[in-house]
């Protein structure tokens, strides 16, 4: 009688700790899933009217205007955005949302006074425009991003992770600190079971002609990023592109359309990837959008190059949204907006406690 009882007794303790571990995957699971993209320093005005035809016809911008004619030019503005980013007005445009059309009287800008990098991904991360970042040092962020408070939550602890092409990301998000798995520039992935395609990265995303010794191209990223969210299913991924802002402030046209152009096919696939997996599938968050704006063409005090506080117009920015019950409001009129408010959204989504002075977009629920 006395071994019926204990092996009673043993059968229901495994029987409870089975039913409390099942209801924590239940809840890790339904906790909503977010991936964070950026571009970096991509102009309103490519995301919202397409090629901009007065840099098309500058040749000191534009090398090949009949490759880009052929490819992305329309006259009708629409069509033109839309051949240069097919994925975000066609799927984001009709089941998500969009922010910052200056023709719909929609606006969404910074809130920091630098208009550079750093403090651009300070306040998309904390929510808190911090003007004490003055350069794009490798400096250790002092404070907190959405990535490291997500990371603190049990439903995502050691499932945050960020992947990024330009190398000053992991002192943004303040790695050591945080916990939270950084990979940018050109840091090899780790691990002792790489994949082929980790392991094709490793051996030669410095082998490509680099252009700069800061960051790689975007493609590399793209690729493990892309294995990451399959191999390991993470909760909250962070992507940066970069090649945008590097050709941009090259003065290439070409390339920064083309660089835009294939950044949004990177998007689409990662997207299509999500929606097929049953993990993320209807559970996950898809947020796009950029450090910083830029000039409005080629005057003086407003060169379409550059950006910071004394160019005309780089305070304008952007915002796209797709996700899980997500009111598809599409091209946004008359909305008012800004960067700081995308950290307080995301711990509004994923219900958990945030410090930060911004309010959260209330369309986005």
């Amino acid at each position: 009688m006395k071994k019926k009882i204990i092996k009673l007794s043993i059968f229901l303790v495994l029987f409870a700790t089975s039913c409390q571990t099942s209801k924590q995957e239940k809840t890790t699971q339904e906790a909503p899933n977010f991936i964070i993209v950026t571009l970096d320093g991509v102009r309103w005005q490519e995301v919202f009217r397409g090629i901009d035809q007065a840099l098309l016809e500058n040749k000191k911008f534009t090398k090949n205007p009949a490759k880009l004619i052929e490819k992305f030019y329309d006259s009708l503005e629409t069509n033109s955005r839309e051949k240069v980013m097919p994925f975000f007005w066609s799927e984001i445009e009709k089941k998500g949302q969009i922010y910052g059309d200056p023709a719909l009287y929609s606006s969404f800008q910074l809130t920091n006074k630098r208009i550079f990098s750093y403090p651009g991904y300070n306040e998309i991360l904390t929510g808190e425009a911090d003007d004490s970042i003055d350069s794009n040092a490798k400096i250790y962020n002092k404070n907190k991003t959405i990535l490291e408070a997500l990371n603190e939550d049990k439903r995502y602890k050691n499932k945050v992770a960020a992947f990024a092409s330009w190398d000053v990301f992991p002192y943004i998000i303040n790695d050591k600190r945080s916990g939270v798995e950084v990979n940018a520039g050109y840091m090899p992935v780790k691990g002792t079971e790489l994949s082929f395609i980790e392991n094709f990265v490793n051996e030669y995303q410095d082998k490509a002609p680099i252009l700069g010794e800061s960051w790689r191209f975007d493609l590399f990223t793209y690729l493990i990023a892309m294995e990451h969210l399959k191999k390991n299913k993470p909760k909250a991924i962070f992507v940066g592109f970069d090649e945008t802002d590097e050709f941009a402030h090259y003065g290439s046209y070409d390339t920064y359309i083309k660089s835009l152009h294939y950044t949004d096919a990177f998007i689409k696939s990662m997207w299509e990837y999500v929606d097929s997996d049953p993990f993320y599938k209807d559970n996950t968050y898809l947020i796009i959008t950029t450090d910083h704006g830029r000039g409005n063409g080629a005057e003086e005090d407003s060169m379409w190059t550059s950006h910071g506080i004394n160019v005309r117009g780089a305070e304008m920015t952007w915002l796209a949204v797709l996700g899980p019950n997500l009111n598809p409001l599409g091209n946004l009129k008359y909305s008012n907006a800004s960067t700081n408010q995308i950290a307080p959204t995301i711990a509004k989504l994923a219900k958990i406690e945030f410090d930060a002075q911004a309010s959260e977009i209330n369309t986005i629920r």
